[in-house]
């Protein structure tokens, strides 16, 4: 099983950036849809963002346009820039692995990065 460790999260002030990572160990990373999703205070875990073996990419409505994903193949890394941030995209953030992006269900995810907005 794909294990995950994200890093990166911390604190910004509205409008600005974070870039969070995420290294997985397994050698099939390739095969895997890759993805970050968040839970904030007092609210459902929200899916993110995912990207599948073939760089297909899916965004939240929320996050589309200030958020952009990305993986490295070569390193099994999986990466998430976040521009334009808000108070509300204050949350853990997890990094995950599924066998399909079409698919709900989530095979594994890191312990999580916090990531806090404000002023």
């Amino acid at each position: 099983q794909v294990q995950l460790e994200e890093s990166g999260g911390g604190s910004v002030q509205p409008g600005g950036s974070l870039r969070l990572s995420c290294v997985a160990s397994s050698a099939t990373f390739y095969n895997f849809c890759m993805g970050w999703f968040r839970q904030g205070p007092e609210k459902e875990r929200e899916e993110v963002a995912t990207i599948d073996s073939d760089g297909t990419t899916n965004y939240a409505v929320a996050v589309r346009g200030r958020f952009t994903i990305s993986r490295d193949n070569a390193n099994n890394t999986l990466a998430l820039l976040m521009n334009s941030l808000k108070p509300e995209d204050t949350a853990m953030y997890y990094c995950g692995a599924k066998w399909s992006c079409t698919s709900e269900s989530w095979l594994n995810w890191g312990q999580g990065t916090q990531v806090t907005v404000s002023s």
